[in-house]
């Protein structure tokens, strides 16, 4: 080694001191020792905690829907896609799918308002999906089955919703000429149009090339079924229903359907047997739906047993206190068995519309013991009045036979001007031509002309107040 003098260093040379570092030491030590007694107190989480409840995604929300539709629960499925659509708002298979799920829920609402209310929520829902997706064929076909169910049930505008259900059902078969559920909506879209011959065709096609384990399969089969019913063929149409039934077996207006086939073909027992078992699949489900009741009391009702209807249509009216549809066919079975005084005051809530203590009164009478103190909402119920339509028909005109058999008799001076006025209103309005009402309307008149002053059986006109 060469050495050159220079000095050998044994240590480590000093450093200088650097009071700054120091404090930022200092400084970093106490807040680690604020932040931890902050954390020991509660006021500060800890970071890196999973969160309370795990993140749910769209796609989390429509297998849930799903899974409700399987099981039946048609109001869980629309809740759970309507958090899915919240989350994923572009996407156009959700809001197809979400209509699809709105337009069978419309079949397990007992009133006529509820169902087209809901038939415009699926057909809004439709709608959104064409738009965000207009190549989607089967946006295109829940479409046009949404614009089609709600032709059935808004007569107002039947002819435009049929117009554009037919439109909708042409793109679909033409975007996916394939597709069983696009020709299934196409073949239930002709028979509405009262095409026939196309509607068999195409929903014999649809149900010939489903698989049957599809998700779509009840769909189609329940079209076909449709199609036949339609045609009057009663017997295949149950066949095709009870394939539907087996595709989706918690889907309970299928069995509905079944039991009204059976009903027209006067197969009570067999009707009874379906409507009993929709009945029983609501209940293990823990859904408490009023149709099945009322389908088994129109079937008593149509056997003339009039005190088992009445028990049926109590039942479903306590379900559903202030539906305005059941105290109509309440009042309807009271007045087949010839118990008019009844029937006057159930028909006056479904026609008329009752306060909430007409309505109690009515319901303590018939549903509830309210002795044994009901449910205090259940008696709390303002009853709307119909308008009259082609299902309301029946309880206008029956009502007002029942004042005018009543007119005339103490404790009844109101009956004359209200069997006038129902009478009145059943004449101007579309119905009045119809042979059956204006004969029942007449009936009615010759029977107020014998016991009210002031009724003209020619024109029906009821004088002013005091000229009577």
């Amino acid at each position: 080694m060469e050495l050159r003098g220079e000095r050998l260093e044994l240590g480590v040379r000093g450093r200088r001191s650097r009071p700054w570092r120091i404090l930022f030491y200092l400084a970093l030590i106490a807040s680690g020792v604020y932040f931890t007694l902050m954390v020991e107190k509660g006021s500060v989480q800890p970071l890196f905690l999973p969160t309370p409840t795990a993140t749910r995604n769209a796609y989390s929300y429509a297998l849930e829907a799903k899974a409700h539709f399987s099981a039946g629960d048609l109001g869980s499925a629309t809740d759970a896609y309507e958090l899915a659509v919240d989350l994923d708002p572009e996407n156009a298979q959700l809001w197809a799918e979400l209509a699809r799920v709105l337009i069978y829920f419309s079949e397990l609402k007992p009133s006529y308002s509820q169902r087209l209310e809901t038939l415009q929520e699926a057909k809004a829902a439709a709608d959104l999906a064409v738009e965000l997706n207009p190549d989607d064929s089967f946006a295109h076909a829940v479409r046009a089955l949404a614009y089609d169910w709600l032709a059935a049930a808004d007569e107002r505008d039947r002819q435009g919703h049929l117009t554009e259900a037919s439109s909708a059902a042409e793109f679909a078969r033409h975007l996916a000429p394939e597709d069983p559920f696009a020709l299934a909506v196409y073949a239930e879209v002709q028979v509405d149009l009262q095409k026939y011959a196309q509607a068999s065709q195409y929903a014999e096609l649809a149900a010939d090339s489903v698989d049957a384990q599809s998700e779509f399969a009840a769909d189609v089969y329940r079209v076909y079924g449709t199609v036949l019913e339609n045609l009057g063929a009663y017997n295949l149409a149950i066949e095709q229903y009870m394939r539907a039934a087996e595709a989706a077996p918690n889907l309970t207006f299928l069995y509905i359907r079944i039991g009204v086939n059976y009903r027209r073909l006067n197969r009570t027992n067999e009707a009874l047997t379906f409507f009993n078992k929709a009945a029983q699949l609501n209940s293990q489900l823990g859904i408490q739906d009023p149709i099945p009741y009322l389908a088994v009391a129109r079937t008593y009702l149509q056997m003339g047993e009039f005190f088992i209807s009445a028990l049926n249509v109590e039942r479903a009216l306590a379900f559903n206190p202030a539906n305005a549809d059941i105290y109509g066919l309440l009042g309807v079975v009271f007045y087949k068995a010839r118990n008019y005084e009844s029937s006057i005051s159930v028909l006056k809530c479904a026609v008329d519309g009752c306060t909430p203590e007409e309505s109690a009164a009515v319901l303590c009478e018939f549903v509830f013991a309210c002795g044994d103190e009901p449910a205090e909402d259940a008696l709390n119920n303002t009853v709307i009045g119909l308008d009259l339509n082609s299902v309301s028909l029946v309880y206008y005109y029956t009502y007002g036979s029942a004042l005018a058999f009543y007119s005339g008799s103490e404790g009844y001076e109101f009956a004359c001007d209200d069997a006038e006025r129902v009478f009145n209103q059943l004449m101007a309005s579309q119905y009045g031509s119809d042979p059956i009402v204006a004969g029942i309307v007449q009936e009615g008149r010759v029977i107020l002309a014998g016991r009210c002053s002031g009724i003209s059986i020619g024109d029906g006109a009821v004088p002013p107040p005091g000229q009577g």
